[in-house]
């Protein structure tokens, strides 16, 4: 179901295998199929007590809660021994971003790097922070972007494609890195990928991307433990938002499957919106006499 449904990634699906098979041990000798509420309850305690993390604990649930639905759906089970059970009660985490001014030093110390590694450098992180990629789109995007003419199409979570805007400034600097492209590619003429390199995969993997970064976080005077790819995609959305743009087209942009999951953005207009109702509102201003 999910694969073929939802389109759901590998990666997805092996994790809630691996879920519904820890689940399945910890009820031995219950079989899953027959669990009832006080069972899950049991093994969601047994989570806690054991010292997994709450967040562990509400993932898990969650893959339970979709099991079991499946099997109300499919007709095996006439009930969800889930649906009355809450789950941990989950710390908010704010997301790490940077402020502009550490962005532009980012950039800056990628613009002084010089031939085709500085190119390409600055290229990658123009990419993550006029798009809001994930680190693995980035990584997955076909030579053909370099045509891109204000707009990439991309594919993110689950195969879904969707279309990102492209800044000047990340056109110009793909269009630089375009001649040197062909250096990186390990000798293969045919390599399909923006950033390709001479390793398995034939491409700059995740991992490197992150080393690149760390790096040039160094040259730009910036802790390096602070600076990642998805910490320039919180940059990407925390300023969007800290300029006035609307939450539902921010979420279009990152690629996200539900609002919630962009709300937590939303942390960055607090004092925005502070400002504007002291100086605004009517009953801010002093009245006559």
């Amino acid at each position: 179901m999910l694969a073929a449904e939802r389109g759901a990634a590998r990666n997805t699906i092996l994790a809630y295998r691996r879920d519904l098979e820890s689940a399945a041990d910890a009820l031995q000798p219950i079989a899953l199929d027959d669990a009832v509420a006080g069972d899950i309850d049991r093994y969601l305690a047994g989570l806690a007590a054991a010292g997994f993390s709450p967040r562990t604990g509400a993932r898990r649930l969650s893959a339970l809660r979709q099991y079991f639905q499946f099997l109300l759906l499919e007709g095996v089970r006439g009930d969800d021994p889930t649906a009355a059970i809450d789950g941990p009660r989950l710390p908010r985490s704010l997301p790490k971003f940077l402020t502009e001014a550490e962005v532009e030093a980012l950039l800056d110390a990628a613009q002084a790097t010089s031939g085709r590694h500085g190119r390409r450098l600055l290229a990658l992180v123009e990419l993550l922070y006029a798009t809001g990629l994930r680190v693995s789109e980035l990584a997955a995007l076909p030579v053909s972007a370099l045509q891109a003419k204000g707009a990439m199409i991309v594919t993110g979570k689950g195969a879904k494609d969707r279309l990102v805007p492209l800044g000047r400034a990340a056109a110009e600097a793909l269009q630089a890195y375009a001649p040197d492209r062909q250096a990186f590619a390990g000798g293969d003429p045919d390599s399909p990928w923006l950033f390709p390199s001479s390793g398995k995969d034939g491409r700059l993997s995740r991992r490197r991307i992150g080393q690149m970064l760390d790096d040039l976080a160094i040259r730009a005077g910036i802790d390096p433990a602070r600076v990642s790819p998805h910490v320039l995609r919180h940059a990407f959305a925390t300023h969007l938002l800290a300029h006035g743009a609307d939450l539902r087209a921010v979420q279009e942009l990152l690629g996200h499957a539900d609002l919630s999951t962009t709300e937590i953005y939303t942390h960055v207009l607090d004092e925005r919106l502070k400002s504007l109702v002291l100086e605004k509102h009517p009953l801010a201003e002093p009245g006559p006499g």
